[in-house]
């Protein structure tokens, strides 16, 4: 049958179908609404059929009405009404069909929480939190920096931790369970969704966050995406003046100033593989130095903090270092921002400065005067012959292979060589700068490095140094740490048919093959993704530190050294530590630490490592201990002519 415009026409029970699959598709509260009003449409005039045909009810329509509300109140009870047998029928009609609607009602309800429960574990709903931590984007740093964060937090108020990365909520909440087990000092919020997305990023309030982290992915567009969070990030935010503190990480150095706009003035960028390839150079012929720098930068020990310079203004920088027994004062922040990382003792501590500290936390930089503990007599006037030419052997390559060798080319001596062999032709690192010609030279040469016959074949001893580099990640099917192992394997092996102990400095991507590595105690093991989460959690919690690090870890400026402790203290003294700070200062240095070497080798949980040993320490000093301190990369002749400066302390 047609219509009259020659359609067909639709049946109505298919119109009426039609509309009630519309209804159930709208939403669960519809569905109910609907039961709600079929079960009344039935229940309430059967009920009154029943009471009306009833020769006992009441003679009043209230009596009447009330006796109708009665039986539907009372409908679950099947058959409860007796009498003829039409009534029976009637309520057994009645009980039925109150069974269906009450069974119906509890199955959309049951339906609707489970269908809730699952959005929840989808992670697509609403944090609404207030000065948490928002971590955008998964990578390699992800559970580090999460990790450390929570520890951190621990003397201080609780806040949130909000992590949003594309990927299963039920994965990244595993992940982190699996590195940081429960969270019983912090508290960590999952969200499933592309943070370059501004409606989804809107969802975790990153405009009330306290400060916003942003890792790069392991992919090969990582740095583009990282920059498309950003903006989308000042999208959601509305500017870039407002909003705060952005720490993001980018992997070439060509998307850093852009990323740096995109973060805006209130933004650090970092770049991930430059950072670890300055940790790479700055390990080479320096045994140990990564398990310090590791012990600087998590928050397990001592770390950085800034602390009120008031006491010591209108004195100079070298003053304070004998004035905090419990910490070890490194730096000035100057009243306009400036960091200066082991300044000259003559400095000026101006108005309105901050004293750069390495202590337990932050308030517990105690002050006082601790000069009568230095005794002059146990200062050592030696001084280590400066290193020479050295001769590297660089085993591998990736994408931060030509950083390493830019690194090494700006601290390597005159004359020194770097040999890389790879499995391919590689290109030539970067050419030089005019003002910064080249101090060594590179010699490249091509082998199948992925058969461990050929390393056998290799001479180690001309060299004083072996550089283990793994591939990129997804080059082929093998982890990068394999390689790496198999390599370290067949140094070893060498090792073992000369009798010699050659040192080397391996970068690892997964921590947990670190204990895996076959190494020696002059060895040094980076792992690249870890330090770096490490170094991104220490500015997260105070981005005016990141000049701090940044001059830690680059070519020029201060860095971490470990100095020979006999160039300090005369070898076989008993001396305190403030005798070493004393010592240190004459050279233009600030002493942090030092390392046993007797521990060191008996591979204690330390590796015989102390950082900020209190200034009345005393012990008894070797000759092949070691003394972590702030230093340029050369030794300054030692300055016995005066004594520590004298404390200019004001009494408050």
């Amino acid at each position: 049958m047609g219509s009259a415009n020659g359609e067909p026409q639709v049946p109505l029970r298919d119109r009426a179908r039609y509309r009630f699959d519309r209804t159930l598709a709208r939403s669960t509260g519809t569905l109910m609404g609907w039961l709600v009003i079929t079960c009344l449409a039935v229940v309430v005039p059967v009920s009154l059929l029943l009471v009306w045909t009833d020769p006992g009810s009441p003679t009043s329509l209230s009596g009447r009405l009330t006796a109708a509300w009665r039986i539907s109140a009372e409908t679950l009870r099947l058959g409860a009404a007796t009498g003829t047998p039409l009534r029976m029928m009637l309520s057994a009609v009645l009980g039925l069909v109150a069974l269906l609607c009450v069974s119906t009602l509890v199955g959309v309800i049951t339906t609707g929480l489970a269908d809730r429960m699952a959005e929840l574990s989808r992670g697509r709903s609403t944090v609404l939190e207030q000065g948490h931590v928002l971590v955008l984007g998964w990578s390699d740093q992800v559970t580090t920096v999460v990790g450390e964060l929570i520890v951190a937090q621990a003397p201080r108020r609780r806040r949130a931790i909000v992590l949003l990365a594309d990927r299963d909520k039920a994965v990244m909440e595993e992940a982190l369970a699996a590195r940081v087990g429960p969270a019983v000092r912090g508290r960590i919020v999952c969200r499933s969704g592309p943070p370059s997305d501004p409606d989804v990023l809107a969802r975790v309030s990153p405009r009330s966050a306290g400060t916003v982290v942003v890792l790069p992915s392991a992919g090969p567009t990582a740095d583009a995406e990282v920059l498309r969070v950003l903006l989308a990030l000042r999208a959601v935010i509305g500017g870039y003046t407002d909003g705060p503190p952005v720490l993001a990480a980018v992997r070439d150095d060509r998307y850093r100033a852009p990323a740096r706009l995109a973060a805006g003035p209130l933004g650090t960028v970092l770049e991930a593989d430059t950072v670890t390839a300055r940790l790479i150079a700055q390990c080479v012929g320096r045994p140990g130095l990564s398990l310090v720098l590791r012990d600087l930068l998590d928050f397990a020990g001592d770390e950085f903090h800034l602390t009120d310079a008031t006491a010591f203004q209108g004195g100079p920088f070298g003053a304070t270092l004998l004035c905090h027994p419990d910490s070890c004062v490194v730096g000035l922040l100057t009243p306009d921002g400036r960091t200066l990382l082991n300044p000259p003792a003559d400095t000026l501590v101006l108005p309105g400065s901050c004293l750069i500290v390495l202590a337990r936390d932050d308030d517990s930089a105690s002050v006082a005067d601790c000069r009568h503990l230095v005794d002059v007599s146990a200062i050592a006037t030696a001084r280590p012959e400066p290193a020479g030419p050295s001769r590297l052997l660089l085993l591998g390559w990736n994408r931060r292979a030509p950083l390493v060798l830019e690194q090494l080319r700006s601290t390597a001596r005159s004359g020194s060589v770097v040999d890389v062999v790879a499995d391919n032709a590689v290109p030539g690192p970067r050419e030089p700068e005019a003002d910064r010609p080249a101090r060594h030279d590179v010699r490249f040469r091509s082998l199948a490095l992925s058969r461990p016959e050929v390393l056998l074949d290799f001479d180690l001893d001309p060299y004083d140094g072996v550089i283990v580099l793994g591939p990129d990640q997804g080059e082929g099917r093998d982890h990068p740490d394999d390689w790496t192992l198999v390599t370290l394997l067949a140094v070893r092996l060498l090792d073992q048919r000369t009798g010699r102990e050659t040192q080397i400095v391996t970068e690892l991507v997964d921590d947990r093959n670190r204990p895996l590595a076959p190494v020696n105690s002059g060895s040094d093991v980076i792992v690249s993704g870890m330090l770096v989460g490490l170094l991104m959690a220490q500015i997260t919690q105070n981005r005016h530190l990141a000049p701090v690090f940044e001059e830690l870890f680059s070519a020029e400026g201060s860095s971490v050294c470990l100095r020979p402790a006999y160039a300090y203290i005369r070898e076989g003294a008993e001396a305190t530590f403030a005798d070493v700070v004393a010592a240190a200062q004459m050279r233009g240095e600030c002493a942090i630490g030092y390392r046993r070497q007797d521990l060191a080798r008996t591979g204690s949980d330390d590796h015989g490592i102390k950082l900020n040993p209190a200034k009345a320490e005393r012990r008894i000093w070797h000759a092949e201990d070691q003394i972590v301190v702030i230093a340029t990369d050369h030794l300054p002749p030692p300055s016995l002519a005066g004594e520590p400066q004298e404390s200019t302390t004001k009494d408050n």
